[in-house]
């Protein structure tokens, strides 16, 4: 019993020795914290990387989508619209006789519906809505909790391809005409959403830092900056 009750008062004295100070507590809270600190930005980019890597896929999936369109409508582009002409068509004020079909055309992805498997290829992963157009800043254009969900589609239109019955065969320069677009730069961006607060020198500050995914008349699909597109924009069809 003797020796028992010595052993009980060594483990009770290795246990008592062994304990964690306050200091070595807050030692490893804080190397946890910068540990914390350091991997939550890459895991946050690879999480980026991979909604980007999806979007770029619908958008390949929606160029063949539209290939399989215009095998049935004389390699023809689809007659249709996107949701900034359909509920913004003061967009095209200056071309009165395109601004007037408007009316008469399908939303896109109403056109391409028989064409694609799932309406979930019309979602970019990253879409988080939107408040004013990029394109034609500061025009109102809200959507919550995001393009899709209000309009049916992430995905803006070059619709003066439709309005002029462009093929393929009709561009000069099929690898630079921007086709299908991000309808925001910020979802994949490095910068905030532009608002009707912004003024013309956020406006420029901010779309610095966006990209967009963007599917070219050629179909190939890559991720592009606001400059980039700008000049896809620029470039005669």
């Amino acid at each position: 019993m003797v020796r028992n009750a010595r052993g009980l008062r060594a483990v009770k004295l290795l246990v008592r020795n062994r304990a964690f100070t306050l200091i070595e507590v807050l030692v490893v809270v804080a190397i946890l914290a910068i540990l914390a600190g350091l991997l939550f930005p890459v895991f946050s980019r690879a999480k980026a990387r991979a909604k980007q890597a999806a979007c770029l896929s619908n958008l390949k999936q929606l160029g063949s989508a539209i290939g399989l369109y215009m095998a049935d409508y004389d390699d023809r582009f689809p007659q249709a619209v996107d949701a900034s002409d359909k509920y913004r068509p003061e967009i095209w004020s200056e071309f009165p006789d395109f601004q007037a079909r408007i009316p008469y055309l399908p939303l896109l992805h109403e056109a391409l519906g028989p064409y694609t498997k799932s309406r979930d290829i019309f979602r970019c992963p990253s879409d988080d809505g939107t408040s004013v157009l990029d394109n034609n800043f500061p025009l109102r254009f809200e959507s919550a909790p995001s393009m899709h969900a209000t309009y049916g589609s992430s995905y803006f239109f070059r619709t003066e391809i439709a309005f002029r019955f462009f093929s393929q065969t009709d561009f000069q320069l099929p690898a630079d005409v921007n086709v299908l677009f991000d309808a925001a730069g910020h979802w994949h961006g490095s910068s905030g959403r532009l608002t009707e607060e912004d003024s013309f020198e956020s406006y420029l500050a901010k779309t610095k830092g966006y990209r967009y995914n963007v599917l070219f008349g050629d179909f190939h699909a890559k991720s592009r900056s606001f400059s980039e597109v700008q000049r896809a924009w620029a470039t005669d069809l």
